[in-house]
């Protein structure tokens, strides 16, 4: 076998076994999202997220907070510093919430199916 085309033929294993490799290579999932409420804000007013996922919320604030859905789906006690409240979202809509101790505290998450 000539030098050339042995260089030719390990190239094209090389090739092969490096696109098996690449393949079986998996993205790892990403982090549960987590919203911090500071500064009498939830920390993302908006959020979409897939059905099937959990979102956590944060109270980094001194004084306690809440996390109420308009609708009823879900509702946090109150949260002291450093507290956290999570609530896996099942079915695809539009959640708004609130702070029930500080009204002026809205956000929403929105729950969509991943498009094809």
């Amino acid at each position: 076998m000539s030098p050339m085309l042995s260089r030719r033929v390990c190239a094209a294993i090389l090739s092969t076994c490096l696109s098996f490799a690449s393949a079986a290579v998996v993205a790892a999932p990403a982090a549960p999202p987590v919203i911090e409420i500071k500064t009498f804000m939830f920390m993302s007013a908006a959020l979409t997220v897939a059905p099937g996922t959990s979102v956590t919320w944060k109270n980094l604030d001194a004084e306690p907070h809440t996390v109420v859905s308009v609708d009823g789906t879900f509702r946090s006690g109150a949260l002291d510093q450093g507290d956290t409240f999570s609530f896996t979202f099942t079915k695809p809509g539009t959640y708004k919430y609130v702070c029930s101790i500080h009204p002026q505290m809205v956000a929403t998450i929105i729950v969509s199916a991943p498009r094809a």
